[in-house]
Protein backbone atom coordinates (compact mmCIF):
# COMPACT_ATOMS: atom_id res chain seq x y z
CA UNK A 1 0.00 0.00 0.00
CA UNK A 2 1.26 3.46 -0.76
CA UNK A 3 0.77 6.50 1.46
CA UNK A 4 -2.07 7.77 -0.79
CA UNK A 5 -4.27 4.83 0.21
CA UNK A 6 -6.93 6.26 2.53
CA UNK A 7 -7.18 5.28 6.17
CA UNK A 8 -10.41 3.60 7.22
CA UNK A 9 -12.60 5.44 9.70
CA UNK A 10 -12.90 4.26 13.29
CA UNK A 11 -16.55 3.44 12.51
CA UNK A 12 -15.48 1.21 9.58
CA UNK A 13 -13.00 -0.65 11.79
CA UNK A 14 -15.53 -1.14 14.60
CA UNK A 15 -18.08 -2.36 12.05
CA UNK A 16 -15.62 -4.89 10.60
CA UNK A 17 -14.59 -6.06 14.09
CA UNK A 18 -18.23 -6.33 15.14
CA UNK A 19 -19.00 -8.57 12.15
CA UNK A 20 -16.21 -10.94 13.24
CA UNK A 21 -17.36 -10.86 16.84
CA UNK A 22 -21.01 -11.43 16.03
CA UNK A 23 -20.19 -14.44 13.86
CA UNK A 24 -17.85 -15.83 16.52
CA UNK A 25 -20.40 -15.33 19.30
CA UNK A 26 -22.97 -17.23 17.23
CA UNK A 27 -20.42 -19.95 16.41
CA UNK A 28 -21.29 -19.16 12.77
CA UNK A 29 -18.37 -20.83 11.04
CA UNK A 30 -19.10 -19.63 7.50
CA UNK A 31 -19.69 -16.00 8.40
CA UNK A 32 -16.77 -15.91 10.86
CA UNK A 33 -14.18 -17.21 8.42
CA UNK A 34 -15.50 -15.10 5.53
CA UNK A 35 -14.19 -12.05 7.46
CA UNK A 36 -10.57 -13.29 7.19
CA UNK A 37 -8.32 -13.24 4.13
CA UNK A 38 -7.26 -16.66 2.86
CA UNK A 39 -3.64 -15.78 3.71
CA UNK A 40 -4.49 -14.48 7.19
CA UNK A 41 -2.26 -15.67 10.02
CA UNK A 42 -3.22 -16.44 13.60
CA UNK A 43 -1.19 -16.48 16.83
CA UNK A 44 -3.11 -17.98 19.75
CA UNK A 45 -1.42 -18.59 23.10
CA UNK A 46 -3.05 -22.01 23.67
CA UNK A 47 -1.81 -23.34 20.32
CA UNK A 48 1.65 -24.84 19.94
CA UNK A 49 2.27 -23.16 16.59
CA UNK A 50 1.26 -20.18 14.50
CA UNK A 51 -1.57 -20.90 12.06
CA UNK A 52 -0.30 -19.51 8.76
CA UNK A 53 -3.54 -19.56 6.76
CA UNK A 54 -7.26 -19.30 7.27
CA UNK A 55 -7.57 -22.94 6.14
CA UNK A 56 -5.29 -24.06 9.00
CA UNK A 57 -7.44 -22.20 11.50
CA UNK A 58 -10.63 -23.60 9.94
CA UNK A 59 -9.30 -27.14 10.51
CA UNK A 60 -8.57 -26.34 14.17
CA UNK A 61 -12.02 -24.78 14.58
CA UNK A 62 -13.68 -27.86 13.06
CA UNK A 63 -11.84 -30.09 15.55
CA UNK A 64 -13.03 -27.93 18.46
CA UNK A 65 -16.61 -28.14 17.23
CA UNK A 66 -16.29 -31.91 16.88
CA UNK A 67 -15.14 -32.00 20.53
CA UNK A 68 -18.27 -30.17 21.67
CA UNK A 69 -16.87 -26.62 21.86
CA UNK A 70 -19.08 -23.54 21.39
CA UNK A 71 -19.24 -19.98 22.63
CA UNK A 72 -21.61 -19.35 25.56
CA UNK A 73 -20.79 -15.65 26.21
CA UNK A 74 -18.19 -13.05 25.42
CA UNK A 75 -17.71 -9.37 26.23
CA UNK A 76 -15.22 -6.82 24.99
CA UNK A 77 -13.66 -3.94 26.91
CA UNK A 78 -10.70 -1.59 26.66
CA UNK A 79 -11.10 -1.26 22.87
CA UNK A 80 -8.55 0.62 20.78
CA UNK A 81 -8.67 1.42 17.06
CA UNK A 82 -5.46 2.50 15.32
CA UNK A 83 -5.71 3.34 11.62
CA UNK A 84 -3.04 3.70 8.97
CA UNK A 85 -3.13 4.13 5.17
CA UNK A 86 -4.83 0.99 3.85
CA UNK A 87 -5.74 -0.65 7.13
CA UNK A 88 -6.08 -0.68 10.88
CA UNK A 89 -5.38 -2.51 14.12
CA UNK A 90 -8.23 -3.26 16.50
CA UNK A 91 -7.32 -4.42 20.01
CA UNK A 92 -9.37 -5.16 23.11
CA UNK A 93 -9.71 -7.25 26.26
CA UNK A 94 -12.09 -10.19 26.01
CA UNK A 95 -13.97 -12.03 28.75
CA UNK A 96 -15.20 -15.33 27.34
CA UNK A 97 -17.20 -18.33 28.46
CA UNK A 98 -17.29 -21.41 26.25
CA UNK A 99 -19.03 -24.75 26.43
CA UNK A 100 -16.77 -27.79 26.16
CA UNK A 101 -17.23 -31.53 26.52
CA UNK A 102 -15.93 -31.04 30.10
CA UNK A 103 -18.30 -28.19 31.00
CA UNK A 104 -18.04 -24.42 30.89
CA UNK A 105 -14.74 -22.56 30.93
CA UNK A 106 -14.22 -18.83 31.38
CA UNK A 107 -11.15 -16.70 30.80
CA UNK A 108 -9.86 -13.20 30.04
CA UNK A 109 -7.59 -12.54 27.09
CA UNK A 110 -6.25 -9.70 24.98
CA UNK A 111 -6.74 -9.73 21.25
CA UNK A 112 -5.46 -7.73 18.29
CA UNK A 113 -6.90 -7.98 14.78
CA UNK A 114 -5.11 -6.37 11.84
CA UNK A 115 -7.29 -5.28 8.93
CA UNK A 116 -6.40 -4.54 5.30
CA UNK A 117 -8.56 -2.39 3.05
CA UNK A 118 -9.69 -4.14 -0.12
CA UNK A 119 -10.10 -2.38 -3.47
CA UNK A 120 -13.80 -1.80 -2.82
CA UNK A 121 -13.04 -0.18 0.57
CA UNK A 122 -14.14 -3.21 2.61
CA UNK A 123 -11.90 -4.24 5.50
CA UNK A 124 -10.75 -7.85 5.82
CA UNK A 125 -8.79 -9.33 8.70
CA UNK A 126 -5.26 -10.43 7.82
CA UNK A 127 -3.88 -11.28 11.27
CA UNK A 128 -5.26 -12.15 14.69
CA UNK A 129 -3.21 -12.41 17.88
CA UNK A 130 -4.58 -13.65 21.19
CA UNK A 131 -2.66 -13.49 24.47
CA UNK A 132 -3.26 -13.97 28.16
CA UNK A 133 -3.92 -11.10 30.55
CA UNK A 134 -1.72 -10.99 33.64
CA UNK A 135 -3.58 -11.30 36.91
CA UNK A 136 -3.36 -7.85 38.54
CA UNK A 137 -3.37 -9.51 41.99
CA UNK A 138 -0.12 -11.27 41.10
CA UNK A 139 2.26 -8.91 39.32
CA UNK A 140 4.71 -11.79 38.83
CA UNK A 141 2.09 -13.84 36.96
CA UNK A 142 2.82 -14.65 33.32
CA UNK A 143 -0.90 -14.68 32.54
CA UNK A 144 -4.28 -15.85 33.66
CA UNK A 145 -5.44 -17.67 30.52
CA UNK A 146 -5.54 -21.44 30.46
CA UNK A 147 -3.86 -23.75 28.00
CA UNK A 148 -7.27 -25.24 27.29
CA UNK A 149 -8.99 -22.02 26.19
CA UNK A 150 -9.83 -21.63 22.52
CA UNK A 151 -8.92 -18.48 20.61
CA UNK A 152 -11.02 -15.91 18.89
CA UNK A 153 -13.44 -15.16 21.72
CA UNK A 154 -14.63 -11.61 21.35
CA UNK A 155 -17.52 -9.19 21.29
CA UNK A 156 -17.35 -5.56 20.28
CA UNK A 157 -19.52 -3.24 22.36
CA UNK A 158 -20.96 -0.42 20.30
Amino acid sequence: MNESTPEPSEFDVLTAASAIVDAFAATDTQSYFSRFAEDASFVFHPETRRLNTRAEYEREWASWLADGWSVAACASSDQLVQTFPGGAVFSHTVDTTVNTAHGRESYRERESIVFRRLGDGELIAIHEHLSTVPDPADSSSAGSGTAESKPGAEEVAQ
